[in-house]
């Protein structure tokens, strides 16, 4: 039988699949874009947020990560963040890895899905009591990274290590390059977890210190690094950070252009982390912040992850560095649901409350859980956000429990 084929149909339907190839590779480039978005919250840990100057170790409620999951998902929230620290693994190595994993088994169970953070707050525990982040082996052999020098944005000492860091200069006591030093740790991590189906990705590292306007593409090369190196174990969601101090008024000169220039150049399923502490909406400043992040995903085409929020007021302090003023935060469930609906109209990728912990702090909101004889108790502000999320985006609990 002959058979007559229609040449420009035959190019026609390859132009139709080709086409629906490169459709789906673009909507694999943009992580979870046919989905609901991750709503969560950010959740502490025990061994993995040890600082390498605590003496004693915080006792944690038994069972307190399978009880954590359970009580997050059963809440039908979908999505943690959790924080760990590099200096807590080199004080802890076996515990701390013994951590994750049973972070990864317990978000499987209760069908959680994690993003790792790799976290610091006033660089290290190194430069500042409080501080924790960096572990000390990058320090205690460099004379000019005096110890208990302060650890914050203003400070000479931290500016020193963040801007040896940027221009690859940090070591260890061993001569060892910190970039590596970094990615071989992380790498650990992915390793343990990234075939748990709970695994939604990583962090590189939160909220890097930005003093020079030079250093804006120095964070992008480090970035480009870390995704690089990343890429050789994982193909799951990567996310950077932004930057802080972030103060629209600073001379580091916080523009979208600038804070494009922080991105790696290997953008697939990469997000960008930013955190909002405030109604965008009833705040001027908060809005003009809010909408600098979405010029800047506009220019970069890459989806933002609120991976902290909350509601807080801030005073000007020390070298007109804002500190949050305890007395004067708080939040209410119309703060919680704008918010929310500020994220949703926005497209967000996805979304975690700051926070969860098992450890007392001085904000209350900070806190979603407290502790009474060993167990865990919801605070009010648990239920504000609970009531939020399905409020502002409904039943978004999609992912079902896989071994449970």
């Amino acid at each position: 039988m002959k058979h007559i084929f229609n040449i420009p149909v035959i190019i026609f339907l390859i132009v139709i699949l080709c086409g629906n190839v490169s459709a789906i590779s673009n909507a694999q480039s943009t992580p979870m874009s046919n989905q609901e978005p991750l709503n969560g919250l950010v959740m502490k840990g025990i061994y993995v947020n040890l600082k390498q100057n605590n003496i004693k170790i915080p006792s944690a409620p038994p069972n307190y990560i399978e009880n954590s999951f359970k009580m997050i998902s059963e809440a039908g929230f979908n999505h943690v963040r959790f924080l760990f620290y590099w200096e807590a693994y080199e004080r802890d190595p076996d515990s701390f890895m013994k951590e994750i994993e049973s972070v990864a088994s317990a978000a499987d169970k209760w069908g959680i899905k994690v993003i790792y953070d790799n976290h610091q707050w006033h660089t290290s525990s190194w430069l500042e009591r409080l501080g924790t982040g960096f572990p000390w082996s990058l320090f205690e052999n460099n004379l000019k990274y005096i110890k208990d020098g302060g650890g914050n944005t203003q400070h000479p000492i931290a500016k020193l290590f963040w801007s040896d860091w940027w221009n690859r200069s940090v070591k260890d006591n061993q001569g060892r390059d910190g970039w590596n030093l970094m990615a071989d740790f992380l790498k650990k991590i992915v390793n343990v977890v990234d075939t748990h189906p709970s695994t939604t990705g990583y962090e590189i590292l939160s909220e890097p210190h930005v003093s020079t306007v030079d250093e804006w593409s120095k964070i992008g090369k480090f970035n480009t690094f870390m995704v690089g190196e990343l890429r050789n174990a994982t193909q799951k969601t990567i996310a950077y950070s932004m930057n802080v101090p972030v103060d629209l008024n600073s001379p580091i000169n916080i523009t979208p252009e600038n804070l494009a220039k922080m991105i790696p150049l290997d953008k697939q399923n990469v997000v960008f982390k930013i955190s909002v502490y405030g109604v965008p909406s009833r705040d001027a400043y908060q809005k003009e912040r809010f909408d600098t992040f979405l010029k800047t995903r506009n220019l970069t085409g890459i989806p933002l992850y609120v991976g902290e929020w909350n509601n807080v007021v801030r005073t000007p302090g020390e070298g007109g560095v804002f500190t949050i003023n305890p007395n004067a935060s708080q939040l209410t469930e119309d703060d919680a649901a704008k918010i929310l609906d500020e994220f949703k109209n926005a497209s967000v990728w996805g979304t975690a409350f700051w926070k969860w912990d098992y450890k007392s702090v001085d904000i209350s909101s900070f806190n979603l859980i407290t502790v009474s004889n060993g167990m865990l108790l919801p605070t009010k502000y648990f239920d504000i956000l609970k009531n939020a999320v399905s409020s502002i985006y409904g039943s978004n609990k999609n992912y079902t429990s896989i071994t449970r």
